[in-house]
C-alpha cells in the first residue's frame, strides 16, 4: 500500500488524524495534512482505508497494488 495526499485539496478537518494518527499528522499553523508514513505496516491499512473514506475532501489517495 502506497499513500498520496494532495495539500491543495485538504481542508483541515482532521478524521485522518483521528482514525490513523501514525500516518497522518496536521500542520499546526493551517490545519493541512502531514503525511507520516507513504508505505504503512499492514497493521495500519484498515485505518488508512477508513481515513481516505471518511475525507471529506477526498484529498487521500490509497494505491492498493504499491
Amino acid at each position: 500500500m502506497k499513500i498520496v495526499v494532495d495539500e491543495a485539496k485538504c481542508c483541515g478537518a482532521g478524521q485522518c488524524v483521528l482514525i490513523a494518527p501514525d500516518v497522518f499528522d496536521q500542520n499546526e499553523d493551517d490545519g493541512i495534512v502531514i503525511l507520516l508514513e507513504a508505505e504503512p505496516a499492514a497493521h495500519l491499512h484498515a485505518a488508512v482505508r477508513e481515513a481516505a473514506a471518511v475525507c471529506p475532501a477526498a484529498a487521500i489517495q490509497v494505491d492498493e497494488d504499491a
